[in-house]
């Protein structure tokens, strides 16, 4: 896994940080381990356990759903928009095949997006900026003005 963050934001450069994960399913955990220690410096306040379980089902939907004929990465990146938290999750899947469900109370799978919605101000999916698929959250109000 790799990652990085920036130190110093500014209104140029939104971007807070980033990390690149391995399809496997020991990269959910550490994606969030990951984001709650890179998110910490910055403050926010808006709930980083929301967050962190966020990112945990749009990695974790990533892994189950991503394809590529090569080896391949899930890539996460997370930006300051004026007041607002936006997280991206990146990977080679079709755009397309994002869809909230409907699942029944016996289904085992099928609530991620469900939860995102729930939660989030805002979320969207569609092409990744890296081909594949991007699927991003808003959290509103993530620092004070």
């Amino acid at each position: 896994m790799t990652y990085r963050f920036n130190r110093f934001p500014s209104e140029e450069s939104p971007w807070l940080g980033a990390m690149t994960l391995h399809p496997v399913p020991e990269s959910v955990p550490r994606a969030r381990r990951w984001f709650r220690k890179f998110i910490a410096p910055y403050n926010p306040a808006c709930s980083v356990d929301d967050c962190a379980l966020m990112i945990s089902e749009l990695v974790t939907n990533a892994i189950l759903y991503g394809r590529a004929d090569e080896e391949w990465r899930v890539r996460v990146e997370w930006f300051r928009e004026e007041t607002s938290l936006r997280v991206e999750v990146h990977n080679p899947g079709f755009p397309a095949n994002v869809r909230m469900r409907r699942p029944g109370a016996n289904d085992a799978h099928g609530r991620g997006l469900l939860l995102v919605d729930a939660m989030a101000e805002s979320w969207h999916s569609g092409p990744s900026r890296f081909g594949g698929t991007v699927v991003s959250f808003v959290m509103a109000d993530a620092w004070p003005e």
